[in-house]
């Protein structure tokens, strides 16, 4: 088991820094949606 969570690794080496950058950017945008109701924004007439 520890051999194919290795080779996994290995070959997805070079795309681990853009899945980081995805899902931090899907919990930045998860946390900013989840807060606009409470920004009490004025309605314009």
């Amino acid at each position: 088991m520890f051999t194919q969570i290795k080779t996994a690794y290995i070959r997805s080496q070079n795309t681990l820094l853009q899945d980081a950058i995805g899902a931090a950017s899907i919990v930045l945008i998860l946390l900013v949606a989840l807060h606009l109701p409470s920004l009490h924004l004025p309605i314009l007439p």
